[in-house]
C-alpha cells in the first residue's frame, strides 16, 4: 500500500514538474540575442498608430497626425526588423504601407521559400524557432481586402504549455497596442478568427535564419 501511495505521488510530482517546465525548449544564446535585438527597437516610442511614419526608423515625419498611411504600423515595424537582420520580406517601395501586412501574408506564402522562409504549422514550433533565435512572423490576412490584416515578431519565451495553450507565443509588434512583450491571444484579438486557443485560427507562422554574429 506505501509502495502503491509513493509511486502515485511520483507521478503527480513529475506531472506537476511537467507542467511548469518550458514548453518549447530552452532559450538558446542566439535566442538571447533575439531578445535584445527587439528590446533595441524601442517599438513602444517608434511606429506610433495615428502617425505617418519612416518605415525603416519607426520616427515620425509629418508635422500632424492623420492622414494616409498613418493608422498602424505593424507592417512596418515587421520588414524593419527583418531588414536590419538582412532578411527580405514584402516592404516599402514595393508595397505602400497601408494594407501591407496582408499582402506581406500572401508573398510570404507565395514568394516566401525563394527568400529563405519556412512556413511553421503550430504555436510550439513557432515558439520554439524563436527560443533558437530565428526569425519568426505571426500573419493574419484579412478576408476583407479594404480592411488591415496583421504581423508581428514571435519573442523568446520561457512559457509552460498551460501557457502557449491559453495564450499562443509570445510576440513583439507595433499595431493598435505597441508592445515589447505580449502574447499572440492579445496582440491579435483586434482581429476575429485569427488566433484561436487549440487551434483551427487563420494566422500562420513564417521562419527565417539569422545570421547572428
Amino acid at each position: 500500500m506505501r509502495v502503491a501511495l509513493a509511486a502515485i505521488l511520483l507521478l503527480c510530482c513529475q506531472a506537476t514538474a511537467a507542467l511548469a517546465a518550458p514548453c518549447c525548449g530552452p532559450i538558446t544564446p542566439a535566442g538571447e540575442q533575439l531578445v535584445h535585438f527587439l528590446d533595441d527597437s524601442d517599438v513602444t516610442h517608434l511606429w506610433l498608430a495615428g502617425w505617418h511614419v519612416d518605415w525603416r526608423t519607426g520616427a515620425k515625419d509629418r508635422d500632424e497626425p492623420g492622414g494616409p498611411e498613418a493608422k498602424t504600423h505593424c507592417s512596418a515595424y515587421a520588414a524593419a526588423m527583418a531588414e536590419r537582420l538582412k532578411i527580405y520580406m514584402l516592404r516599402p517601395p514595393e508595397h505602400r504601407q497601408g494594407l501591407l501586412a496582408s499582402a506581406q501574408m500572401r508573398w510570404l506564402r507565395d514568394h516566401g521559400p525563394e527568400h529563405g522562409w519556412r512556413a511553421i504549422g503550430s504555436d510550439a514550433d513557432a515558439q520554439a524557432a524563436a527560443n533558437r533565435g530565428e526569425l519568426v512572423m505571426a500573419v493574419y490576412e484579412n478576408p476583407d481586402p479594404h480592411r488591415p490584416g496583421h504581423i508581428a515578431i514571435v519573442r523568446p519565451s520561457g512559457k509552460t504549455q498551460a501557457a502557449l495553450d491559453r495564450e499562443g507565443p509570445q510576440e513583439t509588434q507595433a499595431g493598435e497596442t505597441n508592445a515589447i512583450s505580449t502574447t499572440v491571444a492579445a496582440g491579435f484579438r483586434h482581429h476575429r478568427g485569427a488566433w484561436m486557443a487549440g487551434g483551427g485560427g487563420t494566422l500562420r507562422y513564417y521562419e527565417h535564419a539569422v545570421n547572428w554574429p
